[in-house]
């Protein structure tokens, strides 16, 4: 998933950003507000993770101008400020969630999963397809129980066209999920992630969707 960091201390932000990569996220880093709202304009993002205390435009700011803009995805707030009256105002200017620093990254990694497992409307931690569970808290994925060895952008592509059984994502649309900025992206590295993808899951998992892109068909209920 590919989230957005609203941090200004570069000590703090470079280890989030460190710490969200490694729990397989792609994140692209900014460090005001402003900026914050040209990435929001520009990107589509799974998620934010945002300081309040920043320069140029507040935290709380940015987040009354991303609700009043009717935009609904989730927002994690990370902050200092640690009053039942700082929680109330986050929470209700739009946050969905609420960290105080100092914090593990554990917890923040786990806090990030359970934000979008809850914006895709799932109640289970896990994703399940047919033979195929996919685990994004321990980064794994079994077929028939069995462990299968993928590649971090390989497990990002799987979890997304997951995400979004029964809709057609575009190569754009994955390319943006698995690369930020100033990471150069190959002409075919969609294709080639899908095609083992389904050597490694089965050829007849990932469909191509002719002029539009891939898609996982959904699960029929009593099949998982």
């Amino acid at each position: 998933m590919r989230l957005l960091l609203v941090e200004d201390d570069s000590l703090l932000g470079d280890g989030i950003r460190a710490g969200l990569r490694l729990a397989g996220h792609t994140v692209d880093w900014v460090k005001d507000g402003v900026a914050a709202q040209l990435a929001l304009a520009a990107e589509e993002y799974s998620l934010v993770v945002l300081d309040l205390g920043l320069p140029r435009l507040s935290g709380l700011d940015l987040l009354r101008w991303l609700r009043q803009s009717g935009a609904t995805l989730p927002v994690l707030i990370l902050t200092a400020r640690d009053s039942v009256a700082d929680r109330v105002e986050g929470l209700d200017s739009g946050a969905d969630d609420y960290l105080v620093k100092p914090f593990d990254l554990e917890e923040l990694a786990a806090r990030v999963r359970s934000l979008l497992r809850r914006s895709s409307g799932r109640a289970s931690p896990l994703l399940k397809h047919g033979e195929i569970t996919l685990d994004p808290a321990a980064h794994r994925v079994t077929r028939l129980d069995q462990p299968v060895e993928l590649s971090p952008r390989e497990f990002a592509i799987l979890q997304q066209l997951l995400e979004s059984a029964g809709r057609a994502l575009s190569r754009e649309q994955l390319e943006q999920s698995l690369y930020g900025w100033n990471e150069e992206v190959e002409s075919n590295a969609v294709e080639v992630h899908i095609h083992h993808l389904r050597k490694k899951l089965g050829a007849e998992l990932i469909r191509t969707v002719r002029g539009v892109g891939y898609m996982i068909d959904k699960s029929d209920p009593d099949h998982g």
